[in-house]
């Protein structure tokens, strides 16, 4: 039996978690979100999206409304969508870019990286390309030069291609970059090159000190291995029906799927009360 305690923070994940098959928050989920920050429930919208492709999530829930938080790039930036105060953020050292770049092309994919609210790439033909940029509604902006563009610190780099590819390429640059990035798969088609040490817990304790608040006062909810850290770390962790099994393992309350409102039945249950 689960305690009945006095949440503070909603952490939300977006695809496959808030985020329904088709993209769109549902109606009941998006009504117990505003009853939620109606009563001070703080909402923190947690994604390896970059920021700017959260933004859109953002503004159906009125998040600058309720001085709610955006936490983009796995933990690499959090922002006060409210004041636009950046509270946190890591970069890559642009002087990694050039290899990463050569190492992207003599294994065949591509890599994308991410300025303003641009998708940055140089072959806009390919579907993962687009997919990247689709998925977030940011414009793709197709370059001639990856390396003379990309010249400065960013959040993170993306490398795209089939998954036989990906696969000895991720291997290879574990072993390269040992001690110096996080390199991992979100998806078969995307690789993530991260700041070293950036993960969503990690980057909610640094919130969490800032708002005086501690994780029992939070809630995560997730379905991805990228949110098994903050499951982990949570006052509560929740795992979507949908999640990823060893993601359902490691929660605390496994909710309904993400097209059965799940975390609008989070809400109800834990800070609204309507058991």
């Amino acid at each position: 039996m689960l305690e009945n305690k006095k949440y503070r923070l909603l952490v939300l994940d977006l695809d496959g978690t808030l985020l329904n098959s088709s993209k769109d928050i549902s109606t009941a989920t998006k009504a117990a979100i505003r009853r939620a920050q109606e009563q001070g429930i703080t909402i923190v919208l947690a994604s390896g999206r970059p920021t700017y492709g959260i933004v859109p999530v953002a503004e159906q829930i009125g998040l600058s409304d309720y001085n709610g938080y955006i936490l983009s790039y796995n933990g690499g930036k959090i922002i006060n969508w409210k004041t636009q105060e950046v509270i946190h953020e890591k970069q890559l050292n642009e002087d990694l870019i050039p290899e990463l770049y050569d190492m992207a092309k003599n294994h065949g994919v591509d890599i994308v990286s991410y300025i303003g609210k641009d998708v940055v790439a140089e072959n806009g033909e390919n579907r993962y390309v687009k997919h990247e940029a689709n998925l977030n509604r940011m414009p793709l902006r197709i370059v001639d030069s990856f390396c003379e563009t990309v010249n400065c610190k960013v959040p993170k780099c993306l490398i795209v291609g089939d998954s036989e590819l990906l696969i000895p390429l991720e291997e290879k640059m574990k072993s390269t970059f040992d001690g110096v990035m996080n390199i991992f798969r979100s998806e078969p088609f995307f690789l993530e090159l991260m700041p070293l040490n950036i993960d969503k817990a990690a980057s909610l304790q640094v919130l969490l000190d800032h708002l005086g608040m501690t994780k029992e006062e939070m809630i995560c909810c997730g379905d991805g291995y990228n949110d098994l850290s903050m499951i982990r770390f949570a006052g509560l962790g929740v795992a979507m029906s949908n999640a990823q099994e060893s993601v359902k393992h490691s929660a605390a309350y496994v909710t309904k799927s993400n097209d059965e409102d799940g975390v609008a039945h989070v809400i109800e249950m834990f800070i609204l009360n309507k058991n």
